[in-house]
């Protein structure tokens, strides 16, 4: 079992679990697979490289295979990468004349040629029926001899692997980690908890579980091995009963309920019985997911338990039955009546429902009496709320603008974006400063105090990531709102689907902006070439895996902004197809190699979310010339099918605004707070190559070999450390 989870470790941590076997000569096989690993961009760390020097061959082999397996998924090179135009990114024609040279070869193909020519007498010819657009015209071997090999840069990405601890205690020290999270995690990392919490069952578990989707899949695996589950709202006794039917344990779209056995009825029924007798009150959240509590109640059917009077009332509620006044609707009969000051009172014992509520109070507040009154309570409660509400809240003031008018821009938890009008009244200076004075305090307040930190100036603009679903799975995938130095002349964007069922049609794009972000140019299957770059070529259906390719070149960019996306034109959305991902790789003119090279790719990042159109990151070039990255994961509504990226320039323009020109609280703002103070840490910048002899707290993009092994180390795998509770 250890070895089917190393591969979690492995990705959450960038450590290989102890490699256990006999003592030997594998000197020679550790240097062979440190040879192999960086020709797809990662490597050994020294004390790592000779540790595997030390063992027998046969285990250095074992442990090659599987991490090379790991790795090579990690970067996207576990599948093969082909291209339309097989000298990509040479040769590539114009877009007309490669459209006329397909219809030629139609009417040249006996079987295409009537269909051909009735089209082009009715003026339209749709590209789908032309026999040689959309599919590959060569194997994929065929493409690889017509590139020569990739040529080393010493800007080529290096991702070092770090010998770890035995795979037992790495495995149970990642469940702890996830399952503890302050911040919630994303979907990918909730499937990984679900696999690591049946493992770590009877083992050490975490002091305490403060995030409910996670608290549901560890209760999942609790009462699979027969253990206690850990309850105190009827909600998580719904989430666990969503994470039994493969539902969605957030709440945010309905659940089938499956049939449920007997013994699992039991155990939630009794659940809810022990949470609504310790408090009645509780009954009151039933409310707010009414619907799914009914369709829960037909599964369970509690009437058959008599034993279990308080679980009959959950669903008593949920049909309207009894009456059960949640304290939402105390606070909101307060507000009807402009009763401000009572409001913010009985919110004091909610403290993150306050906080939640703070804009709105200050903005219905006429007096500054009342307005008094909301920040008084705001200060009073502020070391009872959640570390991670604190910071969002402290980044939401900090971006409301006092005046209105301006346009807002809108993320749900799943990454869907859009835009509406902010015609908000404005939060007047004074509550705002004295607000985000409290804020500051108390987030310092609460960080520890090591006693030397040094941080990688590379990552000081890395968003915090007070969601994990603002951050999609991959490798070097940074928070929404993260900015990261790009540094090459050759950006290469890639995407990568494999359809399930039906025919599944994705569309690589790319759009160029100038500074008032008004469109200049795109590549596309519609535009295969601009100054800027080449497109590969469109694939149009995906059976056995697809990839497009975009090249720019960034010297030659028009204006401030590239921003790629993906379109879906046909079938399945990424959600549904099997496997889809996208990413980009920065490489020198001279280096030539593969359309894919994966010890270029600087980021790879799944594809999973809503709607039809996948926006992932923009970069943006400074007055200087420099370019950097900034990261998006949001997903646009789009239309069912045929979307392009011509009909959705404008959308894309409002929001890459919107996000652009909002200030995300980043690692900068953590380590300020730390070295300011009474207390003050020393906060030492790193030069990126002396390394202090001593144990320190290392804040950067990975960690350095050479690192002290008494170091406590914060990447952004587990960047959440940063934030307090």
């Amino acid at each position: 079992m250890s070895h089917l989870l190393e591969p979690l470790v492995i990705r959450h941590t960038h450590r290989i679990p102890l490699p256990a076997g006999p003592a030997g000569q594998g000197d020679v096989a550790a240097r062979q697979f440190d040879a192999v690993l960086m020709s797809v961009g990662f490597k050994l760390s020294a004390e790592l490289l000779e540790h595997l020097s030390g063992l027998s061959e046969g285990t250095v082999v074992d442990t090659a295979v599987r991490t090379l397996r790991t790795v090579r998924e990690m970067v996207g090179d576990h599948v093969r990468h082909n291209v339309y135009f097989i000298d990509f990114p040479a040769n590539v024609p114009d877009t007309f004349d490669f459209w006329m040279r397909c219809i030629a070869e139609a009417l040249a193909d006996d079987k295409a040629r009537p269909g051909t020519v009735a089209q082009l007498e009715s003026g339209v010819v749709d590209l789908l029926t032309l026999p040689s657009y959309g599919n590959y015209r060569h194997t994929y071997a065929e493409m690889l001899a017509a590139h020569g090999e990739l040529i080393a840069a010493a800007g080529d990405r290096t991702t070092v692997l770090h010998l770890g601890g035995k795979a037992d205690d790495e495995i149970g020290a990642l469940y702890l980690a996830l399952a503890g999270s302050a911040t919630p995690l994303g979907e990918d990392d909730l499937k990984d908890l679900r696999m690591l919490a049946r493992h770590c069952v009877d083992g050490p578990q975490p002091e305490e579980i403060p995030v409910r989707e996670n608290r549901a899949v560890v209760n999942e695996a609790r009462l699979r091995a027969g253990a206690g589950l850990l309850l105190d709202t009827v909600t998580d006794v719904l989430r666990l009963a969503c994470t039994l039917s493969d539902g969605d344990v957030t709440l945010q779209t309905a659940t089938r309920f499956k049939g449920l056995s007997r013994p699992v009825r039991r155990a939630l029924l009794a659940g809810l019985d022990a949470v609504v007798a310790a408090s009645p009150a509780k009954l009151a959240d039933v409310n707010a997911w009414r619907e799914d509590f009914k369709r829960l109640g037909e599964r369970l059917h509690p009437h058959e338990y008599p034993q279990w009077p308080h679980a009959a009332e959950v669903f008593a509620v949920a049909r309207g039955e009894v009456q059960a006044r949640s304290f939402d609707s105390r606070v909101e009969e307060l507000l009807a009546m402009h009763d401000v000051t009572g409001a913010a009172r009985l919110l004091t014992s909610a403290p993150g429902k306050l906080f939640r509520s703070l804009d709105r109070l200050l903005r219905m507040a006429l007096t500054q009496d009342e307005r008094e009154a909301v920040v008084a309570a705001a200060e009073q409660v502020v070391p009872e709320v959640s570390g991670r509400v604190v910071l969002s809240v402290r980044e939401h003031l900090h971006n409301r603008a006092e005046a209105t008018g301006e346009r807002r821009v809108f993320v749900n938890r799943l990454g869907r974006a859009w835009v509406a009008e902010d015609e908000r009244p404005p939060v007047l200076p004074a509550e705002r400063g004295r607000l985000i004075a409290a804020l500051d305090a108390e987030i310092r307040h609460r960080l520890p105090s090591p006693e030397r930190v040094l941080v990688d100036p590379h990552v000081l603009d890395v968003a915090l990531p007070l969601s994990g679903k603002a951050t999609a799975a991959g490798l070097g995938v940074l928070p929404r709102g993260s900015v990261s130095p790009v540094e090459g002349e050759l950006l290469r964007f890639f995407v990568y689907w494999k359809e399930s069922r039906q025919r599944t049609d994705f569309d690589l794009s790319a759009v160029m902006l100038d500074e008032r972000y008004e469109t200049l140019a795109w590549l596309s299957y519609t535009a295969l070439t601009q100054l800027e770059g080449e497109h590969s070529g469109d694939i149009t259906e995906a059976p056995d895996g697809a990839s497009e390719f975009i090249n720019l070149r960034l010297g030659a960019v028009r204006g401030s902004y590239v921003v790629p996306q993906v379109n879906i034109f046909a079938g399945e959305g990424f959600e549904e197809v099997e496997e889809s991902f996208f990413g980009f790789m920065l490489r020198e003119a001279e280096q030539q190699g593969r359309p894919f090279e994966p010890a270029t790719v600087r980021m790879k990042s799944e594809l999973r979310g809503p709607g039809r159109v996948a926006l992932p990151l923009a970069f943006r070039r400074a007055q200087d010339g420099s370019w950097t990255a900034k990261w998006l994961h949001l997903y646009l509504r789009g239309t069912p099918s045929a979307n392009r990226v011509e009909g959705n320039r404008v959308t894309v323009a409002t929001l890459l605004r919107g996000i652009v020109e909002r200030e995300h609280l980043t690692v900068r703002y953590v380590t300020d707070l730390m070295a300011g103070g009474e207390n003050a840490t020393e906060v030492t910048l790193w030069d990126r190559e002396t390394l202090p002899p001593g144990p320190v707290t290392y804040i950067g993009l990975e960690r350095p070999d050479g690192l002290h092994p008494d170091s406590r180390v914060i990447t952004p795998e587990n960047l959440r450390d940063l934030i307090p509770d």
